[in-house]
């Protein structure tokens, strides 16, 4: 994809949920930006951008925050995550 929205997603190297994720966006040809919060600190900082969310991974694509896996799953599969993946970040 060409002229993709900002893809950030906050990871640790251990969970499957995060593997998941990155692989639909692989699939998808979609660069993003991988932050590890195995550091207490960026976890932190990953919570107070999430909502006090605590699960990894937390997906942002652009100003919005899609959530975790699951959550970017099932707006894949409702046809919306292709249009906010095209949508100018």
């Amino acid at each position: 994809m060409t002229d993709t929205a900002k893809v950030e997603i906050y990871t640790t190297a251990w969970c499957p949920y995060c593997h998941a994720a990155k692989s639909l966006l692989d699939e998808k040809g979609v660069d993003y930006t991988e932050t590890d919060v195995a550091d207490p600190e960026l976890r932190q900082a990953m919570m107070s951008r999430a909502n006090g969310r605590r699960t990894v991974p937390q997906i942002f694509i652009g100003d919005t925050h899609v959530g975790g896996y699951d959550d970017m799953a099932a707006l894949d599969r409702s046809g919306g995550l292709d249009p906010l993946l095209a949508r100018q970040g």
